[in-house]
């Protein structure tokens, strides 16, 4: 092993033990450090020796590469944290990526869901667990209970796909769950989740199957359901309920979840905890909902609005 190589899994230690980083957080660091060690092999440069100049090269094969704003700042990212591991650790004396900044991203809004088309997929989801038997009424029941739950608790699908059995145990009404970092939040259930759970452990518990810790086993390697098969079963199910599956995904719920919450009053600070965010500023990307809901509530409510429409919009 390099010692380029030997450095760089000691910070994805790092990151892990220390930090609690979680093990896709630590792969897609290891993908782009990885790729910066291709480049600095292809031009004979040792990790602990690259300078300033050499990170400023790199950024431009980068760019020149095709690779998006969004790719390039990660890459960035990555590099940084690598060499102010590398500096606190001794293994140099000045950080050379200091001063270098990662392109604008251009933050996008997420996508969502009205509500109306979350409606729509819910009443589907159900209508599915009245007309099935044997493995497909299991198919369907646990369908509409992952539904119901993303939508109502705004969960990671990671989050909900890899919950243990264990976490029923206490206030019905409240889960517990462990998040990124392995910080634990509380999240709600409404009364629709909840009952689509109940009919879910109902039968599941009438089948036998409940011998796993998991809550939603399957023959995985994980012993879980995987993102890949609830994302394929949520496409169909989009498509059951005449929408168009290219916009229905797990994190678009997640993402209407929170958006429906701000749109009728509730605040940032509170949606930050639901959705698990450790830093308000994630949070941030939905104030263009608190922007709308604003000016509907000057246009409704403000009285020289309200002369401007009745005056067909004539100025003062």
């Amino acid at each position: 092993m390099s010692g380029a190589q030997r450095h760089i899994d000691a910070f994805l230690e790092m990151l892990s033990v220390e930090r609690g980083a979680a093990a896709n957080t630590i792969e897609a660091y290891r993908r782009d450090l990885d790729q910066f060690q291709q480049h600095l092999d292809a031009h004979s440069l040792a990790l602990t020796a690259v300078k300033p100049d050499d990170v400023s090269a790199w950024l431009a094969a980068l760019s020149e590469a095709g690779l998006s704003p969004s790719s390039r700042a990660r890459a960035l990212s990555a590099a940084r944290q690598l060499y102010k591991f590398l500096l606190a650790e001794g293994h140099i004396s000045a950080d050379p990526t200091h001063g270098h900044t990662g392109p604008r991203k251009g933050r996008s809004l997420p996508k969502t869901l009205s509500v109306a088309e979350v409606d729509k997929l819910l009443r589907t989801a159900a209508e599915r667990t009245e007309c099935a038997d044997g493995i497909e009424r299991f198919r369907a029941l646990r369908l509409h209970c992952l539904v119901e739950m993303l939508y109502a608790t705004g969960m990671r699908v990671s989050e909900l796909i890899s919950l243990p059995r264990s976490v029923l145990s206490g206030d019905a009404r409240v889960l517990t769950i462990k998040g990124k970092g392995g910080r634990e939040r509380l999240v709600p259930l409404n009364p629709s989740a909840r009952a689509a759970l109940d009919r879910y452990l109902a039968l599941i518990s009438g089948e036998g199957r409940v011998s796993t810790k998991w809550l939603f086993p399957s023959r995985s390697v994980e012993g879980h359901l995987t993102r890949q098969r609830l994302g394929q079963d949520l496409k169909q199910l989009a498509a059951d309920a005449g929408l168009d599956e290219t916009r229905v995904s797990p994190h678009v719920l997640r993402h209407a979840f929170a958006s429906h919450l701000l749109d009728r009053g509730a605040d940032l600070r509170s949606v930050q905890q639901l959705l698990g965010h450790a830093d308000i500023s994630t949070t941030e990307i939905y104030t263009h909902v608190l922007e709308e809901r604003l000016k509907k509530l000057v246009n409704d409510h403000h009285p020289l609005a309200k002369k401007q429409s009745g005056s067909g919009g004539s100025e003062r």
